[in-house]
């Protein structure tokens, strides 16, 4: 198996993980917390199926998307598969992301964010089972989208 990573048009806001070296690699942990880890194989999977998700939310390539997600396993897939669109994840700062018109956050994090920005909200139901049923397959250059689409 391998691993194809696209670079973001712009500079990224957040830092990702190093890009992979060897299949050997993947077993190893991508991200760490006090309450589990996620292997670089298992969040390749997850960003792909969150990707999918972004796309068919109307995201496209060479855009910014504003980042609001406090656990550190969740913020790390988050950015990663922004990345994967071509796009350029931004953590959210004071109450805007210039350019952005799409996030993602979480329950906990959307009444305290602006509407100027349709969120993707991670643990919503609707969210999870748009999830659940996209595809982890590597996000190629036919499922980017090249203009952004209407939600």
């Amino acid at each position: 198996m391998s691993i194809t990573l696209v670079e973001s048009p712009a500079y990224n806001v957040i830092q990702l993980q190093p890009q992979l070296r060897n299949a050997a690699e993947l077993d190893q942990s991508a991200v760490s917390t006090d309450s589990g880890a996620l292997a670089d194989v298992e969040m390749d999977r997850w960003a792909n199926r969150l990707a999918r998700v972004l796309i068919a939310r109307g995201a496209a390539v060479n855009t910014r998307i504003a980042l609001a997600v406090d656990p550190q396993i969740e913020a790390t897939v988050a950015a990663s598969a922004v990345v994967k669109l071509g796009a350029t994840p931004a953590a959210m700062a004071e109450d805007a992301v210039p350019g952005a018109y799409l996030g993602i956050t979480t329950k906990a994090r959307r009444p305290e964010l602006t509407d100027a920005i349709d969120w993707l909200i991670l643990d919503d139901r609707s969210t999870l089972q748009r999830y659940l049923v996209s595809s982890d397959a590597p996000i190629t250059d036919a499922d980017r989208l090249t203009v952004r689409k209407s939600a």
